[in-house]
């Protein structure tokens, strides 16, 4: 006896595609090629003097500004102090 889903749409093609991840870089090769290949490297990393330099500075610069939200829920953002030209 032939099982219904054997039976409608022919024989059992998952098989052929492989697992998602395979069909991800199949569809993706085209990218990677370009762009080259996505970073492998650990996240649980410590941070050098560099970045800590840097993510000070960007947490600064986000100090300097404030999200306003209007009535109809869109927001937009200003900075707090006008008079600052730092960053413009």
């Amino acid at each position: 006896m032939v099982s219904g889903r054997n039976f409608f749409m022919g024989r059992d093609k998952s098989a052929d595609k492989g697992n998602a991840s395979q069909r991800f870089m199949r569809a993706t090769g085209k990218l990677r090629a370009i762009f080259g290949p996505a970073s492998r490297t650990a996240l649980g990393h410590d941070m050098t003097e560099e970045n800590r330099r840097l993510l000070a500075q960007r947490q600064a610069e986000t100090q300097q500004w404030e999200t306003i939200t209007r009535p109809d829920g869109s927001t937009y953002v200003v900075p707090k102090n006008p008079e600052d030209r730092s960053l413009r």
